[in-house]
């Protein structure tokens, strides 16, 4: 069925709990499993500021230590699971965005993520990046709730 499962976590609990329904559905199908978290470029986190190099690097080692910390957790799981996982961050995109290009550059054929299930003005203001993914991924896309 599934050979290849990208499971996009941002860290939240409610990303913890589509890292764990993806890895168990690949240890149940035999699938590679990519594991991702997207880092948004600068003027996405920082809108209405102006960059300077000490603040962009500032914003770059954050970002990358947050990354680390997600991406050693879903490791965790996985290893837990006995089941195997690369690890990838994904720079200077947007979530929906690095999820989808990703999804198509390592041939994946599930990507399994988690909605915040926002509405109204929060969906406005914060958006929805798991929608974004349905909308425009050529893939299945489990999401997890």
């Amino acid at each position: 069925m599934y050979r290849h499962i990208l499971i996009a976590t941002d860290g939240s609990e409610l990303g913890a709990k589509a890292v764990d329904q993806g890895l168990d559905l690949a240890k149940q199908l035999g699938a590679n499993v990519t594991a991702i978290t997207v880092t948004e470029p600068w003027t996405a986190a920082a809108y209405g500021m102006i960059p300077t190099p000490t603040l962009i690097k500032v914003y770059d080692k954050a970002a990358a230590d947050n990354a680390a910390r997600i991406l050693a957790s879903v490791s965790d799981v996985a290893k837990k699971k006995q089941v195997a996982c690369d690890a990838l961050h994904v720079t200077d995109h947007y979530p929906a965005d690095g999820i989808i290009d990703t999804a198509k550059a390592r041939g994946c054929d599930l990507i399994v993520m988690a909605s915040h299930g926002r509405r109204g003005l929060a969906r406005v203001l914060l958006g929805s990046q798991a929608t974004r993914v349905l909308t425009l991924s050529t893939v299945p896309v489990l999401i997890c709730r």
